[in-house]
């Protein structure tokens, strides 16, 4: 089991709320147990492997295409014993059966063929295998990314590309839960829980954390004091004084995310879905 309050000091710097939700859900679905063989398909710059090596005694191996993200994730994986392969979702270097689970978040978004991206999923898991999900929600919050709302209510249409693309960049397509488990289910999936996650946050965060944070934090233009408590892989540096401003700031984003947890009931609008699937025998 994972230690709560462990993961949540790795979290104490992260100010997309629904990030926060889409990593508490995916490790508690997961459930890494020890000697499990675990498979972060799409690791990007390896944040779900850091917490798995952290808080866990599971075999981890990380995959994912963009050879600068997998640069980053050795350096924070180093000495960790988590390899980390460039590979191509499509086509996984991997025999069948070779993992106990896998971790695919924000990724079937990306693939051209998202059925053959998981029917390797699915090959690649040993029968009975656990297959956790997370994907951008197609009814997305206007909290959430709300320039892509107005231009979609306006111009019938996204913002798919340059830096106010949001929610939609670099996706081909966006699920509703009904979609998502039609998918699971098409390729050999039997779905054991479907959650939509995040309605309410800070207006704009996807926008302020990865169009305007994200971009100054890869260009440099952070000091390190400041950098120690926004830096998604630096949480632990955070040592939450009430005295740093910037804390003040993410108990803000923290507040709004309080909603999520206050307000139990169903919402037409979320930022994501998330989905526990077994391979079937």
């Amino acid at each position: 089991m994972i230690d709560g309050r462990a993961l949540e000091r790795l979290l104490r710097n992260e100010s997309d709320v629904a990030y926060k939700r889409r990593v508490r859900t995916m490790l508690e679905f997961l459930e890494p147990a020890p000697g499990d063989r675990i498979l972060d398909c799409g690791c990007g710059m390896g944040f779900y492997l850091k917490c798995l090596t952290s808080l866990s005694k599971a075999t981890c191996t990380g995959l994912d295409y963009d050879p600068q993200a997998l640069a980053f994730a050795r350096q924070v994986l180093a000495g960790r014993g988590a390899p980390i392969v460039r590979g191509d979702a499509l086509h996984l270097p991997y025999a069948d059966g070779s993992f106990d689970k896998v971790l695919c978040s924000e990724v079937l978004e990306h693939l051209p063929d998202d059925r053959q991206g998981l029917a390797e999923l699915r090959r690649v898991l040993r029968p009975g295998g656990l297959l956790c999900v997370t994907v951008p929600h197609r009814d997305y919050s206007f909290w959430y990314d709300p320039i892509n709302r107005i231009a979609e209510g306006l111009f019938g249409r996204p913002i798919r590309k340059g830096p106010f693309a949001g929610i939609w960049a670099n996706h081909h397509r966006l699920y509703r839960p009904a979609e998502l488990t039609a998918r699971l289910e098409e390729a050999g999936f039997e779905v054991v829980e479907v959650r939509n996650l995040t309605h309410y946050c800070f207006p704009g965060t996807q926008t302020i954390v990865y169009t305007f944070g994200k971009g100054a934090i890869e260009r440099g233009l952070l000091p390190e004091r400041v950098l120690r408590s926004t830096h998604r892989f630096r949480g632990e540096d955070n040592r939450g004084s009430p005295w740093n401003p910037i804390n003040w700031v993410l108990a803000v984003f923290r507040a709004f995310d309080h909603l999520n947890t206050l307000d139990r009931s169903e919402k037409r609008t979320y930022a994501n879905i998330a989905v526990k699937a077994r391979r079937g025998v």
